[in-house]
């Protein structure tokens, strides 16, 4: 790439689509774990969250239904913004007391899933979202 060239806006649209999308589902994938025991549940024995159990099983509505949102693109910068918001509540509550570092505390994939969707929160959906389609549809 020459010095001083722009990346073209199609690309940044597509590259933030996909990460969008690929955070997104895997996040979705993790609620439903938690939530239905999906995918061997919270023990690998297919076990769900207690229904209504503080903050565990609310975290899986929060990964399944806005991850879905943001999957889709449907709505998604507050869907973004809840799951940034999420995962920083996790961190703070219940990695960051057992060390400083997300190395040490085992909160990397949280840290990583918050500054995540606060990006998508900020930048937009990228290509491919259902919002683009809602955007479109009002101009006409």
């Amino acid at each position: 790439m020459r010095r001083g060239a722009r990346t073209p806006q199609w690309a940044t649209g597509a590259a933030i689509a996909a990460l969008r999308i690929v955070a997104s589902f895997l996040f979705l994938l993790h609620g439903l774990q938690g939530l239905v025991g999906a995918f061997g549940g919270i023990d690998g024995a297919g076990t769900a969250m207690a229904f209504g159990a503080w903050p565990g099983w609310w975290a899986g509505v929060i990964e399944t239904g806005a991850g879905a949102l943001v999957l889709l693109g449907l709505f998604s910068r507050p869907a973004a913004l809840l799951c940034s918001g999420a995962m920083a509540y996790a961190y703070f509550t219940v990695h960051q007391p057992m060390g400083l570092l997300p190395l040490q505390n085992l909160g990397e994939q949280a840290a990583l899933y918050s500054w995540i969707f606060l990006l998508i929160a900020v930048a937009g959906p990228g290509a491919w979202a259902l919002d683009n389609l809602r955007r479109r549809g009002r101009k006409s």
